[in-house]
């Protein structure tokens, strides 16, 4: 009986047990997050079945037989990220589906040889590949930079590189930071940004004022510095590199690991250390160049498409030596220098870093957080905070002998906000408004009248810009901007400057104590400037691209310009600010033509900038201390024109041969004088060829020359008085050197090992032919030659 029962028992649930309700249906439509239109061409895949559906010309998709119970979704989109969403069936579900379809076009990109080329606006904007930034690890910002046409650097020295964009340089060119704007003394033209360069995944070169979100004041230019790109998944991942270096006998080693996970959260870490000991020319060593250099950085947040936050910190710390010989004691010791084409010292190769160097540290501090409204847009928030403090060491004797003539500590807050409305397609707003508060101590304990005074600064700015789409061919933008800016300081001034500048009767409401010799004042100016731009683009089945751009931008005096007053040991003069001095007004014409073809293709970006009231620190005498007669540089203000073109082309010869090319000429007049500008870059021409071979472990090999024309057009030279000679004698300061020509070879391969990792190799040899030569834009040409033959081995770890 119980057996008949089970058999019965069995037979009426066997077929309830196969019979599971799997006749639910999935429905719905994919649109896009923020205006709402439908996506057709989604692929929406069902994880755990062979279950896959394509959504309609309206967007609709419809799954059919799915059983109870709880799945995933994985959506994916030519246009969109990949989202994956997870759904429980318990019966049929209408679910809309809902895509960041602008994600990947706001970022489509058109790769011409090693240069990216942005097309989200009007302005003329380049981008670095992390495999450029890569090649340069061993080296710093400034250099990698050159790789850009138009981009050129002002040295001092192989260590310390400040970009240059279209001839200007210092507090006309702007760099983000992982959006903050670095303040770290960028006005001294021997300062470089305190960056590592390892630290980022990506540069974006802006030419021009037309980046208004960060800034109206880049009359040069923007340089975006971006980390790479954080993943929403389970995973593990990152990278060593290891260079040696054979000029300076050193290396670079750097590393990062980066922890992600489904759920949006992430931590990543970076390090990365810099030991070089004395340089070398072909044919001496360049004694007291050696560098050692320490960056780290720490980042942590959750990542998430509607919603998420970051916290970041980075440290730099950095010691560079400054060639010996450069050090000059009076004006006599100049004369020698320029003169006999030799450095006065040649001292055995060492690690040492002695004096004169440079030390400076640079702590930041970032948080930020950002929502996404459906059918609006997206908000963000973000504070940060810096530190930058940099001792400049002379050489000096003593019981001052390790006591800096130069102790600045720069202490800088920012908070700013924004809107970004995207829910039209053909129309978008972006703005925001940005507040700033800045600290400058110079510490008296120097035994050396001050540089730079104790100051205090305020800045206020908003923004607002937009872009319209008139059709599929042609895309209008534009932006206004308005700063704010106060500066209040605190400075002694000698009682004979003062009344020798005609300070006492243009500005004697800011003394504020009268102690005979001198008197200590305390100067406040406000500013406010305008900035704005307007550009149209039109492109046509992306062969054929034309972008023009205008860019009205104006910047205020920076305390260097306004405050100067005397002895800037690394520069061995005397530099002179001005109170008169005032904003900068920029207006700058900009077109890019851009033309692709099979097997070939062309860039042209002709440029104008004419600036009103432009600020320039000029010789303008010599003048008797204690320790011997010095060159005065003063600041004043002028009418400059600055013209120039960029142009760039590549040619695929074949499958496996390449060749790319990029010439940049810029030249620029003082019309007020009618005279050249000083430090504007010489011509400058590029050729690269290049043999690849992927099935060879992705072997790839490239030959490159440069050639760097004279610059024949440069202010005249001063005359001085020889306390030696008892007479005046002309100085030329301002001659340039020879054109030079160099050679160098970068090749890689690529090998294996296990299932993921992979070690990348490469070497590259800078001046191969071991050239000697001098160039324009680096301020140790009057002492020495530049660095001779370099060997660099790369060794790289992904995992």
């Amino acid at each position: 009986m119980k057996k008949l029962l089970f058999i019965m028992f069995c037979i009426m649930t066997f077929p309830s047990a196969f019979s599971q309700e799997c006749n639910n249906t999935l429905r719905g439509k994919v649109i896009d997050y923020h205006d709402s239109t439908p996506l057709s061409g989604a692929t929406i895949m069902v994880f755990g079945t062979e279950k896959a559906v394509v959504s309609d010309i309206d967007g609709n998709y419809h799954i059919d037989g799915l059983c109870k119970g709880n799945y995933e979704l994985e959506v994916s989109h030519a246009e969109c990220a990949t989202l994956f969403i997870p759904v429980t069936i318990d019966q049929n579900m209408t679910l809309d589906i809902k895509l960041e379809h602008h994600l990947e076009e706001l970022k489509e990109v058109k790769v011409i040889g090693d240069a990216v080329f942005d097309k989200t606006n009007s302005a003329q904007e380049t981008s670095l590949s992390l495999k450029t930034l890569e090649q340069y690890s061993a080296g710093s910002l400034g250099e990698a930079l050159k790789e850009v046409g138009g981009v050129s650097s002002l040295n001092t020295g192989a260590n310390i590189v400040k970009p240059i964009i279209h001839g200007l340089n210092g507090s006309r060119v702007l760099i983000l930071n992982d959006g903050v704007r670095m303040q770290d003394m960028e006005w001294g033209d021997e300062h470089a940004p305190n960056i590592d360069i390892n630290a980022a995944g990506s540069i974006t070169v802006v030419k021009g004022a037309s980046a208004l979100r960060y800034g109206g004041d880049a009359i040069g230019g923007t340089i975006i510095m971006e980390p790479r790109r954080i993943f929403t998944k389970d995973t593990l991942f990152g990278k060593t590199l290891v260079n040696g270096i054979s000029n300076g006998r050193g290396g670079v080693l750097t590393s990062e690991l980066a922890k992600t996970y489904k759920k949006g959260w992430f931590l990543k870490a970076q390090g990365s250390y810099k030991r070089l000991g004395d340089q070398e020319a072909p044919d001496y060593v360049l004694s007291n160049t050696g560098i050692q250099e320490t960056g780290a950085s720490l980042e942590a947040g959750k990542n998430l498409f509607e919603w998420g936050f970051n916290a970041r910190y980075s440290y730099y710390d950095a010691e560079i030596a400054i060639l010996r010989a450069s050090h000059i004691g009076n004006v006599d010791d100049l004369i020698r220098s320029i003169n006999s084409g030799q450095p006065e010292i040649v001292r055995p190769f060492t690690y040492d870093l002695q004096n004169p160097r440079q030390k400076v540290t640079h702590h930041l501090g970032k948080l930020e957080f950002y929502k996404r409204f459906e059918g609006l847009g997206k908000w963000s928030f973000q504070y940060d905070y810096q530190n930058n403090r940099r001792f400049e060491f002379d050489i000096r004797v003593g019981e001052d002998r390790g006591k800096p003539s130069i102790d600045l500590e720069l202490t800088t807050h920012t908070v700013n906000t924004d809107f970004k409305w995207d829910a039209n397609r053909d129309f978008q707003l972006h703005f925001g408004i940005m507040g700033r508060y800045q600290d400058n101590f110079a510490n008296p304990d120097t035994g050396v009248r001050r540089l730079i005074p104790d100051y205090e600064k305020v800045d206020f700015g908003g923004f607002l810009i937009s872009e319209y789409r008139l059709n599929g061919y042609w895309k209008l933008d534009g932006g206004i901007r308005y700063d704010f800016t106060r500066i209040d300081a605190k400075k002694f001034y000698q009682t004979s400057r003062w009344e020798e500048r005609g300070y006492d009767e243009d500005f004697s409401q800011f003394v504020i104590d009268d102690l005979g010799t001198q008197l200590l004042t305390n100067p406040v100016f406000d500013y406010g400037n305008v900035s704005a731009t307007a550009g149209i683009q039109f492109s046509q089945n992306n062969n054929r691209t034309f972008r023009f751009n205008y860019a009205l931008a104006q910047r205020a005096p920076n305390p260097s310009e306004i405050f100067s007053d005397g002895l800037h040991h690394s520069a061995a003069r005397i530099e002179l600010g001005d109170l008169r001095v005032d904003s900068e007004t920029s207006h700058k014409f900009s077109l890019t033509y851009d033309r692709q073809f099979k097997n070939w293709g062309y860039t042209l970006e002709p440029h104008a900038n004419f600036i009103t009231d432009f600020i320039l620190l000029e010789p303008s005498g010599v003048e008797l201390t204690l320790r011997g007669a010095f060159p005065v540089w003063s600041y004043r203000q002028t009418d400059a024109r600055i013209l120039g073109v960029d142009a760039s082309a590549y040619i695929n010869w074949a499958e496996r041969w390449q060749t790319d090319h990029r010439f940049s000429l810029v030249k620029g007049n003082d019309t007020q004088r009618d005279q050249a500008l000083v430090n504007i870059p010489s011509a400058n021409l590029r050729n690269r060829l290049t043999y690849s071979r992927p099935e060879w472990k992705n072997f790839e090999l490239s030959l490159r020359s440069d050639y760097v024309f004279r610059q024949n057009e440069f202010p005249p030279n001063i005359t001085v008085f020889s306390p030696e000679q008892q007479e005046e004698v002309l100085l030329e300061i301002n001659t340039p050197p020879e054109a030079y020509h160099l050679v160098g070879l970068f090749g890689t391969m690529e090998f294996p090992l296990g299932k993921k990792t992979r070690l990348t190799t490469s070497l590259t040899i800078n001046n191969i032919l071991n050239t000697n030569y001098r160039d324009y834009l680096n301020r140790q040409r009057f002492f020495a030659d530049d660095l001779g033959r370099n060997f660099i081995v790369q060794l790289k770890f992904n995992y």
